[in-house]
């Protein structure tokens, strides 16, 4: 039997949110941060750029929120199904009382994670357009100078340095050297691509590193090192790994090679072939110059047999007389041509001196002097006819005008307004009344009658 309930104690009372909102906290104070591993499930990115999924093993789930800004900075794209690891706060969603995680960081967890990120940024890449053969660039036939970047101390430069000497010694080789594997790795070799496009001191750079897991390769994987590639000003041959093995770089590159030693071989040309060739070569220009100096030869006896046979001198003679004779024509010619020159300019200043305007100036004045005597005669016309409509205007106008009528011996009446009386009804006796005449006014008054 539960004791009787003591009312005089205090009560401490809680509200739901007030209640959420302290487990909050207790939760928050007990586990400020964790990492756990789990599979994704309901993963969901809405429009506001948050990430919502469950994270959960074979005997529980949990519900997780990772936050625009962190989600943004992600490596990878989650999917259902996926293994991650993850390190999150421990906390309450108040509004519903559900217990939640919210993630501060996630990756994929393990090999097959890798292969996951490995795959999803190679499509990625892929529909961007950074592995188009459309826009990879020819190697040059003659690497002058080749830059290495490539662990200083590695299996992989040995081969390529080993492999260049062999092939092409007059290449010169500058080793540039950077961590190939570790979290520094990347952007070194970022750091790296860069400093040796700018400089444009290498005719092709060579991004290499010997055999190893795909946890050891993954700074070739990286997707600020295949950003590098793509915008390097310098052709660029990747050699990652084995003949097996292929990463992110081989796709960007603009020649993959199988492996370190094959990749020197693509960047140089045999010099025991060229040696050979070049032998050759000079085989066949000797033969060309052989066969070409003969056959001059022969064209010089040709061409001189045929002068003996045309006798120059007799040549030369005719030519000369020819020469006299043209010389003869041109000067009967000019001649010919400066007589006639001369006429034409004799008739040229006949018709000038007939066109001088010091001859037209007579006429011109005359008929200047009679054209200003009828515009006169036009003026003083036009002058005439006016005044006599004028006259007229004014005579027809005064016919109808009202001082006219007043001079017959009428007159206008005005009221004290200045209205005109055209009707004697409604006018009082004692009205002031004006009346005008032809020549002036009287004041009336209306009187009695």
């Amino acid at each position: 039997m539960s004791a009787p309930y003591d009312h005089t104690e205090t009560r401490h009372i809680l509200t739901p949110s007030s209640l959420n909102r302290l487990v909050r906290d207790l939760l928050g104070d007990a586990l400020p941060q964790v990492w756990i591993e789990g599979e994704l499930s309901n993963v969901a990115k809405p429009a506001s750029g948050h990430l919502y999924f469950t994270l959960k093993d074979s005997g529980a789930q949990v519900r997780c929120a990772m936050f625009k800004m962190k989600a943004s900075t992600l490596r990878f794209r989650p999917a259902d199904g996926m293994q991650v690891l993850l390190r999150a706060k421990v906390g309450l969603y108040e509004p519903r009382g559900e217990f939640q995680l919210v993630a501060e960081y996630m990756e994929p967890a393990g090999e097959g994670a890798l292969q996951r990120e490995f795959e999803q940024l190679k499509a990625r890449l892929d529909a961007e357009g950074l592995f188009d053969p459309a826009r990879k660039r020819a190697l040059p036939v003659h690497a002058r100078r080749i830059g290495v970047i490539t662990s200083a101390t590695g299996a992989a430069i040995r081969d390529v340095l080993s492999v260049l000497a062999r092939r092409w010694p007059l290449a010169d080789v500058e080793i540039l050297p950077v961590p190939v594997q570790g979290r520094e790795a990347p952007s070194a070799i970022v750091n790296m691509l860069r400093k040796a496009s700018d400089s444009a001191r290498h005719d092709v750079l060579l991004l290499t590193r010997g055999g190893g897991s795909l946890e050891d390769l993954w700074a070739f994987n990286d997707e600020a090192v295949a950003r590098a590639i793509h915008a390097s000003a310098v052709s660029v041959v990747s050699a990652v790994g084995h003949e097996i093995d292929f990463s992110i770089a081989d796709f960007v590159a603009d020649l993959r090679a199988p492996t370190p030693s094959a990749a020197a071989e693509l960047l140089v040309p045999d010099a025991v072939a060229v040696g050979r060739h070049l032998r050759q070569l000079r085989q066949r220009l000797a033969t060309l110059q052989q066969r070409r100096l003969q056959a001059l030869s022969q064209r010089v006896d040709h061409l001189f047999a045929r002068l003996q046979a045309q006798r120059p001198q007799a040549r030369l003679a005719r030519d000369r007389e020819r020469l006299h004779h043209l010389r003869h024509r041109l000067l009967v010619a000019l001649r010919e041509q400066g007589q006639q020159r001369g006429t034409r300019l004799e008739r040229l200043q006949a018709r000038l001196l007939a066109r001088h305007p010091g001859a037209r100036l007579p006429l011109l004045a005359r008929r200047l002097a009679d054209q200003d005597q009828r515009l006169r005669r036009a003026i003083a016309q036009i002058l005439e006819r006016r005044r006599t409509a004028l006259r007229h205007a004014g005579h027809a106008l005064h016919a109808i005008s009202p001082l006219a009528t007043l001079e017959r011996g009428y007159a206008i009446v005005f009221d004290a307004d200045g209205n005109v009386l055209r009707s004697a009804k409604n006018v009082a006796p004692g009205t002031p009344l004006r009346a005008r005449l032809a020549d002036g006014e009287l004041p009336l008054r209306v009187s009695e009658d």
